[in-house]
């Protein structure tokens, strides 16, 4: 059996553009720093190259390996940078934290040293505070995309135009599984444009979605 104390790092950058960035690096950096603080002995380090943050573990094909790997080597500590590195949507946070405890492995963040797992289990005020770090991760996202949005209007009201006739030529095929995932649980049109429009998953063309284009999505691919 392995030592308690052995841990594996899980990394993420949500898109292909950031795969040969700093992200990695500094990810990477924290969560050394914790762990010779923390005593934790890095073992492994799981790299999840352009996943946005919105997609769960089915659509993760790092953390499925991170999982697997663990399950063989007795480790049961996993340590990531930050909350937002998991996830942006709370929703997904707390499902794979949730996914994660099935199978007895504990989630920590290397930023503020927390036990996420233990939190969310044990201490309703210290899970409370987890659950806020999530909604602070979220809310980072959707400034990003109104900023975005406003940067598009302005395009638009200089040239007339900004994107093609409806942003649809092709589909982000992360955009494409978040569409499929979300539409098979029943979540409905608006609902999945503003979990896109969150995620920066914009259409083809660089424009927001909205609940018609979703449905033209599922119309013409799904």
């Amino acid at each position: 059996m392995k030592s308690s104390r052995e841990a594996v790092a899980y990394l993420r950058v949500s898109s292909q553009g950031q795969i040969g960035g700093h992200g990695f690096d500094r990810q990477l950096e924290e969560v050394q720093a914790f762990c010779k603080s923390a005593g934790f002995a890095l073992k492994a380090v799981f790299r999840e190259e352009g996943v946005s943050g919105v997609l769960d573990e089915s659509q993760r094909p790092a953390f499925l390996e991170m999982v697997e790997s663990l399950l063989g080597n007795g480790c049961r500590v996993v340590i990531v940078e930050g909350l937002d590195r998991l996830a942006r949507s709370l929703a997904v946070q707390e499902q794979l934290v949730s996914f994660l405890a099935a199978k007895g492995i504990s989630l920590f963040v290397a930023r503020t040293g927390e036990d996420v797992s233990e939190a969310l289990s044990s201490d309703p005020m210290r899970g409370a505070m987890v659950r806020i770090q999530g909604v602070f991760a979220q809310l980072e996202k959707e400034l990003l995309v109104k900023k975005l949005a406003k940067a598009r209007a302005a395009k638009k009201a200089v040239s007339g135009k900004c994107g093609g006739r409806n942003g649809l030529k092709e589909l982000n095929p992360q955009a494409l599984a978040v569409i499929r995932r979300l539409k098979k649980a029943g979540v409905k049109y608006r609902a999945i444009a503003e979990e896109l429009n969150q995620a920066c998953l914009f259409t083809s063309m660089g424009k927001p979605w909205s609940a018609g284009l979703v449905q033209s999505a599922v119309f013409r691919h799904l």
